[in-house]
């Protein structure tokens, strides 16, 4: 049976929010790969997930720099981006590096569910 999970990949630096939300989309049917290292996001995007959920303070790496990275390459340039940061301030600079999404931490994960459920059904 071919495997038909979508795959998620978290980068965030935060490892309780990575393992919370890593359990949570494997329960859900998600096929989750995760990294706190923002310098191995470019490494992790091999293995073309479906999705990004991406932390836009990440040590060492702005995640607005990553998603612009992304969005400017054509193997990844169409693969959905959902941002996340406890700094309500930058929602709009997220958008304007190409992120196709926002959640403001601390999130509900219903609100993370129905998010994804939008952008990669």
């Amino acid at each position: 049976m071919p495997n038909t999970l979508k795959k998620i990949l978290i980068a965030d630096d935060d490892e309780a929010i990575v393992d919370s939300t890593a359990l949570l989309l494997e329960v859900m049917g998600y096929q989750v790969s995760q990294t706190l290292d923002g310098s191995k996001i470019s490494k992790a995007m091999q293995n073309k997930p479906d999705l990004v959920l991406l932390d836009i303070w990440m040590s060492g790496v702005d995640g607005r720099d990553i998603c612009r990275q992304m969005k400017a390459n054509p193997d990844t340039q169409n693969i959905p981006v959902l941002m996340i940061s406890a700094s309500r301030d930058v929602k709009q600079s997220a958008f304007d590096s190409g992120a196709n999404d926002f959640l403001e931490k601390p999130f509900e994960m219903d609100a993370l569910i129905n998010k994804i459920a939008t952008l990669i059904g």
